[in-house]
């Protein structure tokens, strides 16, 4: 399977990079066609500028032709894995902004035609999505709260991937808290969940 794995941390001494390099590791050793965009080694620039907005709806092949690598690498893809630590209840300002500056109308979306109509998905080609995370908060405030983060990926963006989408979500919570032993765990949990992604 083509897969993009998208990873966002600043640091590449961190638990998320034990989890990024575990990922492309298995991936490869399983056969999968991988393509990777570290995005703080990178040095992808999350902010929207003023002239972006503008060109956001009326002039839209303008900001697409400002990122055709990450474009092409989405179109490309069968499968999405991405990789972040939760921050304030969502992705980092990097990942987001990654979002915001690639997912565009045309790309990843079609506006919709009128009022009280959802966008049309143009990312039919994604029929597997991976989420794997650390918080700091415990599973059950997230419960309370409704984990906002996970929504984003698995409610709000799932409708714009293939139908048949399969939807993995992996995430370690009370990261603050954690043993080396459940980070072990946690560590070998994801490989053997992406050892059995079929090629």
């Amino acid at each position: 399977m083509r897969l993009l794995v998208v990873f966002c941390h600043p640091s590449s001494e961190s638990f998320g990079a034990a989890l990024f390099e575990t990922a492309c590791r298995t991936l490869r050793a399983a056969g999968h066609d991988v393509r990777v965009r570290d995005l703080y080694r990178e040095g992808f620039d999350p902010v929207l500028s003023t002239r972006e907005w503008h060109d956001y709806l009326l002039r839209t092949h303008a900001v697409i032709d400002r990122h055709p690598g990450h474009i092409d690498d989405l179109k490309w893809a069968e499968g999405l894995v991405v990789i972040y630590p939760t921050w304030f209840y969502g992705p980092p300002a990097m990942l987001k902004g990654w979002l915001e500056r690639v997912w565009l109308p045309g790309v990843a979306f079609e506006v919709a035609e009128s009022r009280l109509k959802p966008p049309k998905g143009k990312l039919g080609h994604i029929r597997l999505f991976v989420g794997i995370t650390t918080s700091g908060s415990p599973w059950w405030w997230l419960r309370v709260i409704r984990d906002p983060g996970r929504s984003l990926w698995t409610k709000g963006l799932r409708p714009l991937f293939s139908p048949g989408c399969r939807v993995i979500w992996r995430q370690l919570h009370d990261m603050n808290n954690s043993s080396e032993r459940s980070r072990t765990g946690f560590l070998a949990r994801v490989e053997r969940t992406l050892q059995r992604i079929p090629v």
